[in-house]
């Protein structure tokens, strides 16, 4: 038999931040170089930058719906 190790509220709240940030950092990273495509090609590039930015306010999205499915457990 495998025993599992019960964290504690605080442990679980340092991983779920570290888990969270990475997600947050990750949609920013998406969307700033989308920008950063519209910016050099201008609107000839138009399309992909439109795609970077949208894919990173889907990663932005799953973030928000991780943070208030975990909350609302907490609560």
């Amino acid at each position: 038999m495998s025993f599992k190790k019960r964290l504690t509220q605080q442990q679980e709240f340092e991983i779920l931040k570290m888990v969270l940030d990475k997600f947050l950092w990750l949609g920013f990273v998406v969307m700033a170089y989308g920008m950063l495509v519209f910016f050099k090609q201008g609107w000839s590039g138009l399309t992909s930058a439109l795609e970077l930015i949208i894919t990173g306010a889907v990663v932005l999205a799953i973030f928000l719906v991780l943070l208030v499915r975990e909350y609302e457990i907490i609560k």
